[in-house]
């Protein structure tokens, strides 16, 4: 007897249970108790290994996020198989965390390895639990967030220092950290507004995003943070270039260079004072004196150049000479803390992350999230230039840079479209196996 083949029609694979709303609790948690405060502090106070009643509630929150994955997951090792690139973020988290022990800043450097440790365990879990849902109500979480604190840094502006008087930001945040969270956002919102072959991603109205997309823009410009500003540049060209495939590149030349020219042409003279901010050119020339600050953390570095001073080191190893705390670039920084070691580490991990993402985006269902994801990455790759955040514990850079992993590995795990991928998934498969086998019959 025979039977007719079945006609497959490639359809999208049923959506995954979601893992529960600790994958959008934990990862804002962790981020708000280490970069919103509610008092300013000086850095010697911080590497000094003082402790108030906001840093005991940072600490408290960082406790109870391990306390739930405990309670939780249990104790156990993963169950699956480890990828190259949690790999590499293990081997990160591990050896920076590791390095607190010969850091002449102990209290400090044990405190943020910890911190560290525990949010890679968050971004495991997120790997091997979370799914794509899971994540996009993160991001949306993320964006109202900063629209939030947008709205309260309008309503009440907290005390400025004298190089933050004319920046804008909210509470105690620095407007550096502000630009970050900004970008980031805005990076966010962007990705998802240009879905438009996929409405069922979004979770807002297009106008919502466009809104948002106005108010974030205008927040980060008054930051004044260049750093943030080119890298969110930056970061929207390669979005643009990958989330949409060739039709983005194209959009890219176009739009890019249209927009630029009149950008140009229309407020030259509101981008030079912007990029100026009212100093002087020996200023200008000396990246507001990191030029200097990094040439002393060179003479650091070259006392201890292979595994570094330890962790916390370049928070306070030059406020005698120059008044400034930590490296003020991702790979400065690295380098006087963890050695060359930790910088090749940190090179490895940020490497293999965008590797990982750049083959994604060859899978059509899995273009959009990694387009996205790539466009984040390369606003922290420009952003570190000019701050140390994506090399250094508990600060909203290092905690997306893990939780970008995280969101790598559950595209990877959800898998994409057969078709896209090259080969038929197991439920395609598994129907003509048993069409041939009773046509054989």
């Amino acid at each position: 007897m025979t039977f007719p083949r079945p006609v497959l029609i490639p359809g999208r694979r049923p959506p995954a249970p979601s893992a529960g709303l600790w994958t959008m609790a934990l990862p804002l948690a962790l981020m708000l108790a280490s970069d919103y405060k509610l008092r300013s502090r000086e850095v010697d106070q911080a590497v000094g290994g003082s402790a108030d009643l906001t840093v005991l509630m940072e600490i408290g929150v960082y406790g109870a996020a391990a306390l739930f994955l405990v309670y939780r997951f249990g104790l156990r090792s993963p169950t699956r198989k480890t990828t190259g690139l949690l790999f590499a973020a293990w081997t990160f988290a591990g050896y920076v965390a590791l390095s607190a022990a010969w850091s002449p800043f102990k209290s400090l450097g044990l405190v943020r390895g910890t911190q560290l440790l525990i949010t890679m365990l968050v971004a495991q879990r997120i790997a091997s639990r979370a799914t794509p849902a899971d994540l996009r109500r993160l991001a949306h979480a993320f964006i109202g967030v900063v629209l939030v604190s947008v709205c309260v840094g309008v309503a009440h502006p907290f005390p400025r220092t004298k190089h933050t008087e004319d920046r804008f930001n909210w509470l105690y945040v620095h407007p550096v950290i502000a630009g970050v969270y900004l970008g980031v956002a805005l990076l966010l919102t962007v990705g998802y507004l240009v879905r438009w072959g996929g409405p069922h991603e979004r979770l807002w109205h297009p106008a919502a995003y466009l809104g948002a997309l106005a108010v974030l823009g205008g927040a980060l410009v008054a930051t004044g943070t260049r750093g943030a500003a080119l890298g969110c540049a930056a970061g929207l060209v390669v979005l643009l270039a990958t989330a949409r495939g060739t039709k983005g590149r194209v959009d890219v030349v176009v739009v890019g260079t249209a927009v630029a020219v009149l950008g140009t042409l229309a407020f030259a003279d509101k981008i030079m004072a912007f990029v100026s901010r009212g100093e002087s050119a020996e200023k200008l020339a000396s990246l507001n004196s990191r030029t200097e600050l990094w040439s002393l953390a060179m003479k650091a570095y070259a006392e201890s150049p292979i595994f570094g001073r330890g962790l916390g080191a370049s928070r306070g190893l030059f406020l005698e000479d120059i008044g400034l705390g930590g490296g003020h670039n991702a790979f400065v920084n690295a380098l006087v803390d963890q050695g060359a070691l930790g910088a090749a580490v940190l090179a490895v991990l940020l490497l293999t992350l965008a590797m990982v993402l750049l083959f994604m985006t060859r899978h059509r269902t899995l273009r959009a999230d990694a387009g996205m994801l790539l466009g984040i990455l390369a606003f922290f790759l420009v952003d570190g230039m000019t701050t140390e955040g994506l090399a250094a514990p508990a600060n909203v850079s290092g905690i997306w840079l893990l939780v970008l992993v995280g969101w790598a590995e559950t595209l990877r795990r959800q898998g994409g479209d057969p078709v896209a991928a090259g080969a038929p998934s197991a439920a395609v498969a598994a129907p003509v196996q048993v069409a041939d086998a009773a046509q054989h019959a």
